[in-house]
């Protein structure tokens, strides 16, 4: 086993709630692709600045002093060095394209690349040194809309890329997309069929969401879904409706979730391909609730 480390900070925190327990990563270096690995446990260390293997990282341009206080614990599954260059980096190599390189900590590839990358190189069967750690205690990570309370790497803001996260993972149950998709007119799609992948660089921009056919067969079936931390206005339509344009024919609707709707937001969306979808949280975000009671707490239901 052996440990991986992400950066105190929001992008740290975001990192460590879209990774599970089961999920499988690699790690990209130099264009190429390294090895294969099963995340076998999830902590937060407290007091992360006095523990090893990384120093503590201070930013020259803000001064701030940084530590790795949420680690994955991975269990080696294959070993390899790939290019990717290979056509079965093909989703991975168009999202790096288009972001202009390593812009963020991670990205999900789909069920196609996993199912290549399972069958490279050798079965991992070497032991991996453990990390000497001294004693040490775990936190559980909390978010919040209230600036006063807010505690990093302990506790904090709630920031768009947890709700995705937390809708992400409310997706990728079967009940909960089988219902979508009804409430959304999709009758005749079947939720085993699809499969939820976090943000996807597209030649307009990120798309949040993208709800795509797990393996495509004759067509490769594509929804776009931009979420909103807030009210969405008829503005945040047009940018759903060039996601849509460069999907071109295999993109039947666009979806934006939000909090609520403006009257305009609502009025525009009935004229185009585009449905509404109002997401809520019994969480209280003015309160501290863990990444766990947002997801508890999430229910999205489509407007009529």
């Amino acid at each position: 086993m052996g440990w991986q480390d992400f950066l105190a900070g929001e992008n740290g925190a975001w990192t460590f709630c879209e990774i599970a327990e089961g999920d499988f990563v690699s790690f990209l270096y130099g264009a190429r692709a390294h090895n294969l690995y099963e995340v076998s446990k999830r902590e937060a260390l407290r007091d992360a600045l006095s523990l090893p293997p990384w120093e503590p990282l201070t930013f020259r341009e803000t001064g701030r002093t940084y530590s790795f206080p949420y680690r994955l614990l991975l269990r080696p599954v294959r070993t390899f060095t790939e290019l990717l260059v290979r056509a079965e980096f093909a989703y991975v190599a168009e999202n790096l394209l288009l972001r202009g390189g390593y812009s963020k900590t991670h990205f999900q590839a789909d069920q196609t690349t996993l199912q290549s990358v399972s069958e490279m190189g050798t079965v991992a069967n070497g032991a991996v040194e453990p990390l000497a750690l001294p004693e040490y205690t775990t936190f559980t990570l909390r978010f919040s809309r209230t600036k006063s309370l807010l505690k990093t790497p302990e506790i904090v803001r709630f920031r768009e890329t947890i709700l995705q996260a937390a809708i992400r993972r409310n997706l990728m149950l079967r009940d909960n997309l089988d219902r979508l998709l009804k409430e959304l007119g999709l009758n005749g799609i079947n939720a085993d069929d699809l499969e939820i992948l976090g943000e996807k660089a597209l030649p307009e921009g990120h798309v949040d969401l993208l709800l795509k056919r797990r393996v495509p067969l004759g067509s490769a079936l594509k929804i776009p879904i931009e979420v909103k931390t807030n009210r969405a206005q008829s503005k945040d339509l047009i940018q759903l409706r060039d996601y849509m344009k460069e999907l071109h024919g295999e993109c039947p609707i666009g979806v934006l979730i939000a909090s609520d709707f403006g009257r305009s937001a609502i009025e525009e969306a009935s004229k185009v391909q585009m449905k509404l979808v109002k997401y809520s949280l019994s969480a209280d975000l003015k309160q501290t609730p863990t990444f766990q009671e947002i997801f508890d707490g999430l229910t999205l239901s489509a407007l009529e």
